[in-house]
C-alpha cells in the first residue's frame, strides 16, 4: 500500500460556513418531503406520543469518490479503503442531513402516522439548531430536545465508493439523564456516546417502562454494544423487541464475525437474554425474527442500491409503525422491507422514506412478499 493510507479526516475539514444555514441545505429542496413533514399540533397537545425516541442526532456529511481502491487480507474478511496519500481526490458529490438512529427512527415514525417525540442531545452551535430545526419540520415534538450550553453537535462523515460505505463519527461526550417523559406507548432505545455507562440511562429507560407499561425496542448502537448489552439484564427483560443486524448479534452473542451460523440458532440464542421478540436483519439476505412461538423470514424488496445509509433505522421505523397499527410480526417485517429498500434509493438516511400511503401502494405491488415459517 505505498504511497496510500485509509481515509482519515476530522471535523475541522467539514466545517461549514456560519453565513448557510444546514436546514436549508438539507430538505428545502425537496418540498414533497416538507409537507409531509407538517407538525400534528393535536397529537402533541394531548401530552402523550405513540413513539419517543431515545438517542444521539448528528449531522451526516455525504461524500461519494470514485478515485479510490479497496485491499483486503487473505481472506477477504478485513478490507480497506484506499486514496492516494498527500493528493487531492476528486469528489463525484456532496450532499448533507440529519441523522442519527433516534432521529431517523423518529422521522420514518411520523411519516408513517405515529406522534413521535425525541429525547437527545444537541450543542449550542449552528449544527445543533439546525438538527433542532429539521427535526422540528418532521413533526417531531420538542418537548425533550436538550441544547447543551459550550458543547459542539455529532458530526459524521460518509464515505461511498463502489456502493459501500465508511462512516467516520464525531461522538459529543454527552451526559444523559431521561426527562420527566409522557406517556407513549412505544419507547425506541439506541446509539448513544461512550459515556452513556457514566449515567443511569439505561436504569431509566427501564423504570420509565415499567411504570408506563410503554412497549420498549432496543436497537442497540455502537457504543452499547462494545459495553455489552448483557450488563443490562433488567432492561433486556422488559423488551418488546430487540433489533440487531447479523453482524451486531455475533457481537453481542460472541462469534467470530467469520464464522457461519444458522439464523434460527442466532434467534434463539438472542431470545434467551429476555426480549418477547427479537428481529435480525441480514443485508441483501432479508431479515429474521422470532417470538419464540414461531421463526420466520422476509426477503428483500428488490430495488436499486445508491447508498445504503439509513436502511436499518428505516426498517425499524416500518416495523415498529405495523406493529402500532395492529399488523402482527410476519406483515411487520414487509412494512420495514419497503420503507428500507426506498431509503438506500436515495443519499441519507431520510430522504427517501414512505409515508403511509407510499408505502400501502407499494404493498400491493408485491402480494407475494411475505415472512414465511423456517
Amino acid at each position: 500500500m505505498e504511497n496510500k493510507q485509509s481515509f482519515s479526516t476530522n471535523k475541522q475539514s467539514f466545517s461549514t460556513n456560519k453565513n448557510l444555514s444546514y436546514a436549508q441545505n438539507l430538505d428545502s429542496r425537496d418540498t414533497r418531503i416538507k409537507q409531509s413533514f407538517s407538525v400534528n399540533k393535536q397529537n402533541f397537545s394531548t401530552n402523550t406520543f405513540d413513539l419517543i425516541t431515545i438517542g444521539d442526532s448528528t449531522i451526516d456529511t455525504f461524500i461519494k469518490i470514485h478515485d479510490a481502491t479497496v485491499e483486503c487480507d487473505i481472506n477477504r474478511e478485513t478490507c480497506r479503503i484506499c486514496v492516494e496519500y498527500g493528493s487531492k481526490i476528486p469528489v463525484d458529490s456532496i450532499a448533507y442531513s440529519v441523522a442519527g438512529n433516534a432521529a431517523n427512527v423518529a422521522v420514518g415514525a411520523v411519516k408513517l402516522g405515529l406522534a413521535s417525540a425525541i429525547y437527545t442531545n444537541l450543542g449550542d452551535d449552528d449544527q445543533g439548531e439546525s438538527i433542532k430545526l429539521a427535526l422540528e419540520r418532521a413533526g417531531i415534538s420538542q418537548d425533550y430536545v436538550k441544547v447543551n450550553a459550550g458543547k459542539n453537535s455529532n458530526l459524521s462523515v460518509v464515505l461511498t465508493f463502489a456502493g459501500e460505505r465508511t462512516i467516520f463519527v464525531y461522538h459529543q461526550d454527552w451526559f444523559y439523564k431521561l426527562p420527566d417523559l409522557a406517556s407513549s406507548k412505544w419507547v425506541y432505545l439506541t446509539s448513544m456516546a461512550e459515556t452513556f455507562t457514566n449515567s443511569n440511562i439505561m436504569d431509566e429507560v427501564t423504570r420509565y417502562v415499567e411504570k408506563t407499561r410503554a412497549k420498549l425496542v432496543f436497537g442497540p448502537g455502537t457504543y452499547q454494544l462494545k459495553a455489552g448489552i448483557k450488563r443490562f439484564p433488567k432492561l433486556l427483560e422488559k423488551c418488546e423487541l430487540l433489533i440487531v443486524n447479523m453482524e451486531e448479534a455475533k457481537k453481542i452473542l460472541g462469534i467470530d464475525p467469520a464464522e457461519r451460523v444458522e439464523p434460527d440458532d442466532v434467534l434463539s440464542r438472542l431470545t434467551l437474554l429476555g426480549p418477547k421478540i427479537v428481529v435480525v436483519t441480514d443485508g441483501a439476505s432479508g431479515s429474521y425474527a422470532t417470538d419464540s412461538q414461531k421463526n420466520l423470514r422476509a426477503f428483500i424488496f428488490p430495488t436499486q442500491i445508491v447508498e445504503k445509509t439509513g436502511a436499518g433505522d428505516a426498517y425499524s421505523a416500518g416495523l415498529i409503525a405495523a406493529l402500532a397499527n395492529g399488523e402482527g410480526l410476519e406483515e411487520a417485517m414487509i412494512w420495514g422491507a419497503i420503507n428500507a429498500s426506498h431509503v438506500i434509493q436515495e443519499v441519507g438516511p431520510q430522504k427517501g422514506l414512505l409515508d403511509k400511503e407510499e408505502l400501502l401502494r407499494h404493498r400491493q405491488t408485491v402480494p407475494e412478499l411475505v415472512a414465511s415459517k423456517f
